[in-house]
């Protein structure tokens, strides 16, 4: 009459943990993809614009911008005194920042004329 007992506790304790790691996995998925959101930024650049999936962040930290030439003539894409090479037409170039304090950062494409034709803007870190 023990084993059958024992067997169900065994099976209900297999159960329990299954299920605890199991939320413990989605938990951890849930966190990495909000810190991957947070620090992401995607830049697409052409005849004289800037897009950003967003224009701000939270709080101060590192913020990776993917910049990509959308555009027909070169572009580059300058932020908080680091900027990425000029790309051609179509590339694309990962430029890694960090914010140190709250504020606006202005950005822009530091080949002359463009911000003057719209290439430029600021990002808020609150």
């Amino acid at each position: 009459m023990k084993q059958p007992a024992t067997r169900s506790i065994l099976m209900l304790a297999t159960v329990v943990v299954a299920a605890l790691a199991f939320a413990q996995l989605g938990s951890a998925q849930t966190e990495s993809r909000t810190a991957a959101t947070a620090s992401t930024i995607s830049v697409k650049g052409g005849e004289f614009y800037f897009k950003l999936s967003t224009k701000s962040i939270a709080k101060p930290g590192k913020v990776t911008f993917v910049f990509k030439n959308a555009g027909h003539v070169m572009h580059d894409f300058k932020i908080n005194g680091k900027r990425t090479p000029l790309l051609q037409p179509g590339k694309t170039a990962r430029l890694v920042v960090t914010f140190k304090k709250k504020g606006k950062y202005p950005y822009l494409c530091t080949v002359p004329g463009h911000a003057m034709a719209g290439m430029k803007g600021s990002f808020t870190v609150r």
